[in-house]
């Protein structure tokens, strides 16, 4: 070992204290002797001790006192038990109340041999805990100012977002043309649902995830307002159930609800006629979750030339694959209902 390893021997054996500091300072330890409880708690919370060995019987006390006190000092050293007793409870109890190792005391040089085998394993054990625990630590230092930096990020992603979404929308107010303005509201909607998952996740204890039902919320409202303010009348009605989402797959959802409640808005009912579009989460095994937006109106079975540019259902179905999933539209009853299938795992989080 590169530095002598420091025992403090607790025993009121003075006698037996100096034989045994001979024998292991001859194997290389640097031995030390502390006769009660109290003293060798003052070495142990000095740090000057790597391992105590610890005698069971003491004056008017037993080792085992020792090793419950010990468990209130931070980073305790290693004990290693030592009595002459046979009787087998003595060891149970010591490792039960901390102990490292336990060493039966005998007669002859087999009982420092078998000492300084247990000290050097003990001492070693205790190194590989400290570096295991240090090297832990050190990881969730990293994890932690990561999150926070990655916190950060989305923060300003968002407020950027925001802020090309209101250039977006200054831009709509400054021209006349109906078509235009209502191009450049879809484009506002979709920048602004991606803007409200990176407000999500730095608003969030865990950027790892998103709650999809939290989230949709949220997007639907500010989509329902901007809408509103175009013009369009409906109402909205959710009926989600918890799943929690990893961020990229958060903005597929999101982009997929955006573009079919648009859709929705703009050709679902007549024109001038108000009507109600549904947003459903709803797990449908253990294994898989369905998301269904549908309406009561004039219907569309996803077949013929789609209205307007057609640039919604392309990305509705792009969205669509990087979900691993499928656009299917349903037509068991009138109106449009667009159903896609979402693998979720056990705890409800879609991979």
């Amino acid at each position: 070992m590169e530095n002598p390893v420091r025992i403090l021997h607790v025993d009121d054996d003075v006698a037996l204290a100096r034989l045994l500091q001979k024998a292991l300072g001859r194997r290389g330890f640097e031995v030390d002797n502390a006769t009660d409880i109290e003293s060798a708690l003052q070495r142990i919370a000095a740090d000057e001790v790597d391992v105590v060995v610890l005698d069971h019987y003491l004056a008017g006390h037993t080792g085992l006192e020792l090793l419950s006190r010990l468990a209130d000092v931070p980073l305790p050293p290693p004990v290693v038990y030592v009595t002459g007793s046979s009787d087998a409870s003595i060891a149970i109890d010591a490792l039960k109340a901390g102990a490292t190792d336990y060493v039966l005391k005998t007669v002859g040089d087999d009982f420092f041999v078998l000492l300084a085998g247990a000290i050097e394993k003990a001492y070693r054990k205790a190194r590989l805990q400290r570096a295991k625990e240090q090297a832990e630590a050190e990881v969730r230092t990293a994890r932690d100012r990561a999150e926070l930096l990655l916190t950060e990020v989305n923060h300003r992603v968002a407020n950027s977002l925001a802020l090309v979404a209101a250039l977006v929308r200054m831009q709509s107010g400054a021209i006349q043309d109906p078509s235009a303005k209502g191009v450049l509201a879809e484009t506002e909607a979709r920048i602004s649902a991606i803007a409200g998952l990176h407000r999500k996740l730095y608003t969030s204890d865990d950027v790892r995830s998103v709650a999809l039902d939290e989230y949709l919320s949220g997007l639907v409202a500010e989509l329902d307002n901007s809408m509103r303010a175009a013009g369009h009348r409906m109402r909205t009605a959710l009926h989600l159930e918890t799943l929690h989402v990893p961020p990229d797959k958060a903005v597929s959802v999101g982009m997929i609800v955006t573009e079919l409640l648009t859709n929705a808005y703009k050709y679902a009912y007549p024109k001038g006629s108000e009507g109600e579009v549904r947003v459903i989460v709803r797990r449908e095994t253990h294994t898989e979750a369905e998301l269904l937006v549908e309406d009561d109106g004039i219907g569309w079975s996803g077949e013929g030339k789609p209205q307007g540019t057609g640039l919604g259902t392309r990305i509705v179905r792009s969205m669509a694959v990087t979900l691993g999933s499928e656009i299917i539209y349903l037509t068991d009853r009138p109106g449009t209902r667009v159903s896609l299938k979402l693998p979720i795992e056990a705890d409800g989080a879609i991979t």
